[in-house]
Protein backbone atom coordinates (compact mmCIF):
# COMPACT_ATOMS: atom_id res chain seq x y z
CA UNK A 1 0.00 0.00 0.00
CA UNK A 2 1.38 3.40 -1.02
CA UNK A 3 1.13 5.66 2.02
CA UNK A 4 2.26 8.88 0.37
CA UNK A 5 5.01 9.58 2.91
CA UNK A 6 7.93 10.01 0.51
CA UNK A 7 9.66 13.35 1.22
CA UNK A 8 7.35 14.11 4.14
CA UNK A 9 9.08 15.74 7.12
CA UNK A 10 8.60 14.00 10.49
CA UNK A 11 9.68 14.56 14.08
CA UNK A 12 9.73 11.63 16.51
CA UNK A 13 10.53 12.40 20.14
CA UNK A 14 12.23 9.62 22.07
CA UNK A 15 13.18 8.22 18.67
CA UNK A 16 16.35 6.33 19.57
CA UNK A 17 14.93 3.11 21.03
CA UNK A 18 11.78 1.17 21.77
CA UNK A 19 8.58 2.36 20.12
CA UNK A 20 10.15 5.61 18.94
CA UNK A 21 12.93 3.80 17.11
CA UNK A 22 10.50 1.38 15.47
CA UNK A 23 8.28 4.26 14.33
CA UNK A 24 11.25 6.17 12.93
CA UNK A 25 12.54 3.13 11.04
CA UNK A 26 9.17 2.60 9.33
CA UNK A 27 8.96 6.30 8.41
CA UNK A 28 12.42 6.09 6.82
CA UNK A 29 11.44 2.94 4.91
CA UNK A 30 8.44 4.85 3.56
CA UNK A 31 10.75 7.60 2.30
CA UNK A 32 10.18 10.27 4.95
CA UNK A 33 12.87 12.63 6.19
CA UNK A 34 13.03 12.45 9.98
CA UNK A 35 14.27 14.28 13.07
CA UNK A 36 14.80 12.43 16.32
CA UNK A 37 15.67 13.47 19.84
CA UNK A 38 16.47 11.89 23.17
CA UNK A 39 18.39 12.84 26.30
CA UNK A 40 21.47 10.65 25.82
CA UNK A 41 23.99 11.94 23.26
CA UNK A 42 25.52 8.54 22.48
CA UNK A 43 22.11 7.01 21.79
CA UNK A 44 21.11 9.91 19.56
CA UNK A 45 24.32 9.72 17.52
CA UNK A 46 24.20 5.95 17.11
CA UNK A 47 20.54 5.88 16.10
CA UNK A 48 20.99 8.66 13.54
CA UNK A 49 23.97 6.92 11.91
CA UNK A 50 21.99 3.72 11.48
CA UNK A 51 18.86 5.51 10.22
CA UNK A 52 20.82 7.40 7.55
CA UNK A 53 21.50 4.10 5.82
CA UNK A 54 17.87 4.27 4.70
CA UNK A 55 18.76 7.06 2.28
CA UNK A 56 16.63 9.90 3.64
CA UNK A 57 17.60 13.03 5.57
CA UNK A 58 18.00 12.44 9.32
CA UNK A 59 18.39 15.27 11.82
CA UNK A 60 19.33 14.25 15.34
CA UNK A 61 19.65 16.33 18.49
CA UNK A 62 19.91 15.91 22.23
CA UNK A 63 16.76 17.34 23.77
CA UNK A 64 15.01 17.09 27.11
CA UNK A 65 11.29 17.42 26.34
CA UNK A 66 10.64 18.73 29.84
CA UNK A 67 12.53 21.93 28.92
CA UNK A 68 10.45 24.37 26.88
CA UNK A 69 13.47 26.22 25.49
CA UNK A 70 15.19 23.05 24.32
CA UNK A 71 11.98 21.80 22.68
CA UNK A 72 11.62 25.08 20.78
CA UNK A 73 15.25 24.87 19.63
CA UNK A 74 14.91 21.25 18.54
CA UNK A 75 11.78 21.93 16.52
CA UNK A 76 13.30 25.03 14.88
CA UNK A 77 16.49 23.20 13.94
CA UNK A 78 14.52 20.20 12.70
CA UNK A 79 12.37 22.39 10.44
CA UNK A 80 15.49 24.01 9.03
CA UNK A 81 17.31 20.71 8.46
CA UNK A 82 14.33 18.91 6.91
CA UNK A 83 12.77 21.83 5.06
CA UNK A 84 9.57 21.95 7.10
CA UNK A 85 7.46 19.76 9.38
CA UNK A 86 4.49 17.63 8.31
CA UNK A 87 4.34 15.05 11.10
CA UNK A 88 4.92 15.01 14.84
CA UNK A 89 4.98 11.79 16.84
CA UNK A 90 4.88 12.62 20.55
CA UNK A 91 6.51 9.48 21.85
CA UNK A 92 8.71 10.66 24.74
CA UNK A 93 7.78 9.16 28.09
CA UNK A 94 8.67 6.51 30.60
CA UNK A 95 6.96 4.01 32.87
CA UNK A 96 6.71 5.13 36.49
CA UNK A 97 5.12 2.30 38.51
CA UNK A 98 3.69 2.99 41.94
CA UNK A 99 0.37 3.13 43.77
CA UNK A 100 -1.31 6.12 45.40
CA UNK A 101 0.53 5.74 48.72
CA UNK A 102 4.01 5.31 47.27
CA UNK A 103 4.02 8.18 44.76
CA UNK A 104 5.42 11.49 46.01
CA UNK A 105 4.55 14.97 44.73
CA UNK A 106 7.84 14.94 42.86
CA UNK A 107 6.91 11.63 41.19
CA UNK A 108 3.57 13.04 40.06
CA UNK A 109 5.13 16.25 38.74
CA UNK A 110 7.86 14.41 36.85
CA UNK A 111 5.35 12.04 35.27
CA UNK A 112 3.06 14.87 34.16
CA UNK A 113 6.02 16.81 32.79
CA UNK A 114 7.41 14.02 30.62
CA UNK A 115 4.01 12.84 29.35
CA UNK A 116 1.30 15.51 29.16
CA UNK A 117 3.45 18.64 29.14
CA UNK A 118 5.92 17.26 26.61
CA UNK A 119 2.99 16.78 24.22
CA UNK A 120 1.83 20.34 24.89
CA UNK A 121 5.31 21.81 24.34
CA UNK A 122 6.09 19.88 21.16
CA UNK A 123 2.65 20.38 19.62
CA UNK A 124 2.75 24.11 20.34
CA UNK A 125 6.15 24.36 18.64
CA UNK A 126 5.23 22.43 15.47
CA UNK A 127 1.78 23.88 14.73
CA UNK A 128 3.09 27.08 13.04
CA UNK A 129 5.27 24.95 10.75
CA UNK A 130 2.31 22.74 9.83
CA UNK A 131 0.13 25.77 9.13
CA UNK A 132 2.80 27.02 6.74
CA UNK A 133 2.54 23.74 4.81
CA UNK A 134 -1.25 23.65 4.74
CA UNK A 135 -1.75 20.93 7.33
CA UNK A 136 -0.08 18.12 9.19
CA UNK A 137 -0.39 15.13 11.47
CA UNK A 138 0.16 14.88 15.23
CA UNK A 139 0.16 11.37 16.69
CA UNK A 140 0.34 11.08 20.46
CA UNK A 141 1.64 7.84 21.96
CA UNK A 142 -0.44 7.21 25.05
CA UNK A 143 -1.34 3.97 26.87
CA UNK A 144 -4.30 1.67 27.40
CA UNK A 145 -4.06 2.62 31.09
CA UNK A 146 -5.52 6.02 30.17
CA UNK A 147 -8.91 4.29 29.79
CA UNK A 148 -8.22 1.12 31.79
CA UNK A 149 -6.76 2.30 35.12
CA UNK A 150 -4.41 0.15 37.16
CA UNK A 151 -3.61 1.31 40.72
CA UNK A 152 -0.10 -0.16 40.40
CA UNK A 153 0.48 2.35 37.57
CA UNK A 154 -1.45 5.11 39.30
CA UNK A 155 0.30 8.15 37.85
CA UNK A 156 0.32 6.69 34.35
CA UNK A 157 -3.39 5.90 34.55
CA UNK A 158 -4.29 9.44 35.60
CA UNK A 159 -1.84 11.31 33.39
CA UNK A 160 -2.54 9.28 30.25
CA UNK A 161 -6.24 10.05 30.66
CA UNK A 162 -5.27 13.73 30.53
CA UNK A 163 -3.24 13.03 27.38
CA UNK A 164 -6.29 11.48 25.74
CA UNK A 165 -8.35 14.57 26.54
CA UNK A 166 -5.57 16.79 25.21
CA UNK A 167 -5.56 14.83 21.96
CA UNK A 168 -9.31 15.10 21.45
CA UNK A 169 -9.46 18.80 22.33
CA UNK A 170 -6.53 19.71 20.09
CA UNK A 171 -8.03 17.68 17.24
CA UNK A 172 -11.25 19.69 17.44
CA UNK A 173 -9.44 23.03 17.48
CA UNK A 174 -7.06 22.28 14.60
CA UNK A 175 -9.39 20.34 12.30
CA UNK A 176 -10.30 23.40 10.21
CA UNK A 177 -6.59 23.85 9.43
CA UNK A 178 -6.16 20.27 8.19
CA UNK A 179 -3.95 19.38 11.15
CA UNK A 180 -5.14 15.95 12.26
CA UNK A 181 -4.48 14.80 15.83
CA UNK A 182 -4.86 11.20 17.00
CA UNK A 183 -3.84 8.96 19.87
CA UNK A 184 -2.30 5.49 19.70
CA UNK A 185 -2.56 3.54 22.95
CA UNK A 186 -0.18 0.60 23.36
CA UNK A 187 -0.78 -2.08 25.94
CA UNK A 188 1.98 -4.51 26.85
CA UNK A 189 4.69 -4.07 24.21
CA UNK A 190 8.27 -5.37 24.41
CA UNK A 191 10.29 -2.21 25.03
CA UNK A 192 13.15 -1.21 27.37
CA UNK A 193 10.58 0.41 29.68
CA UNK A 194 8.87 -2.91 30.33
CA UNK A 195 12.23 -4.56 30.86
CA UNK A 196 12.85 -1.99 33.58
CA UNK A 197 9.47 -2.79 35.14
CA UNK A 198 10.48 -6.45 35.25
CA UNK A 199 13.73 -5.63 37.04
CA UNK A 200 11.90 -3.51 39.62
CA UNK A 201 8.93 -5.76 40.27
CA UNK A 202 10.11 -9.34 39.81
CA UNK A 203 13.88 -9.74 39.38
CA UNK A 204 13.64 -13.22 40.94
CA UNK A 205 11.96 -14.66 37.83
CA UNK A 206 13.07 -14.62 34.22
CA UNK A 207 12.03 -11.84 31.88
CA UNK A 208 10.25 -14.35 29.65
CA UNK A 209 8.26 -15.76 32.57
CA UNK A 210 7.37 -12.31 33.90
CA UNK A 211 6.00 -11.20 30.54
CA UNK A 212 4.17 -14.49 30.04
CA UNK A 213 2.37 -14.20 33.37
CA UNK A 214 1.38 -10.59 32.77
CA UNK A 215 0.07 -11.32 29.29
CA UNK A 216 -1.91 -14.38 30.31
CA UNK A 217 -3.58 -12.39 33.07
CA UNK A 218 -4.45 -9.23 31.09
CA UNK A 219 -4.24 -9.79 27.33
CA UNK A 220 -6.79 -11.86 25.36
CA UNK A 221 -4.13 -12.61 22.74
CA UNK A 222 -1.94 -13.90 25.62
CA UNK A 223 1.28 -12.23 24.52
CA UNK A 224 3.21 -8.98 24.57
CA UNK A 225 3.17 -6.97 21.37
CA UNK A 226 6.17 -5.96 19.29
CA UNK A 227 7.19 -2.36 18.55
CA UNK A 228 6.61 -2.83 14.81
CA UNK A 229 2.97 -3.64 15.50
CA UNK A 230 2.51 -0.21 17.06
CA UNK A 231 4.69 1.55 14.50
CA UNK A 232 2.57 0.31 11.59
CA UNK A 233 -0.54 2.02 12.94
CA UNK A 234 1.31 5.23 13.79
CA UNK A 235 2.73 5.52 10.28
CA UNK A 236 -0.69 4.81 8.75
CA UNK A 237 -2.19 7.68 10.80
CA UNK A 238 0.63 9.92 9.57
CA UNK A 239 -0.16 9.10 5.96
CA UNK A 240 -2.53 10.27 3.21
CA UNK A 241 -4.56 7.12 3.78
CA UNK A 242 -5.78 8.49 7.12
CA UNK A 243 -7.00 11.83 5.78
CA UNK A 244 -10.46 11.54 7.41
CA UNK A 245 -9.32 10.42 10.86
CA UNK A 246 -8.86 12.94 13.64
CA UNK A 247 -9.61 12.90 17.34
CA UNK A 248 -9.43 9.11 17.33
CA UNK A 249 -8.04 6.97 20.14
CA UNK A 250 -6.85 3.57 18.93
CA UNK A 251 -5.58 0.75 21.13
CA UNK A 252 -2.77 -1.56 20.02
CA UNK A 253 -3.02 -3.96 22.91
CA UNK A 254 -4.03 -7.46 21.87
CA UNK A 255 -7.56 -6.94 23.23
CA UNK A 256 -6.42 -5.62 26.60
CA UNK A 257 -8.81 -3.08 28.11
CA UNK A 258 -12.20 -4.12 29.43
CA UNK A 259 -14.28 -1.28 28.06
CA UNK A 260 -16.52 -0.62 25.05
Amino acid sequence: MELGLRNKKAIVTGGTKGLGRAITEVLVREGADVAICARQAKEVTAAAEELRSGGTTVHSQVCDVTDTGRVADFVARSAEALGGIDILVNNAGRAHPGDFETLSDEDWQADLDVKLFSMIRCSRAVVPHMRARGGGRIININAVYGRYPDPMFFATSVNRAACLSFTKTLAIQLASENILVNSVNPGFVLTPQWKNVHHRRAPHISEEEFFRRMAEKEVPLSRFGHPDEVASLVVFLASDRASYITGASVDVAGGMGKYV
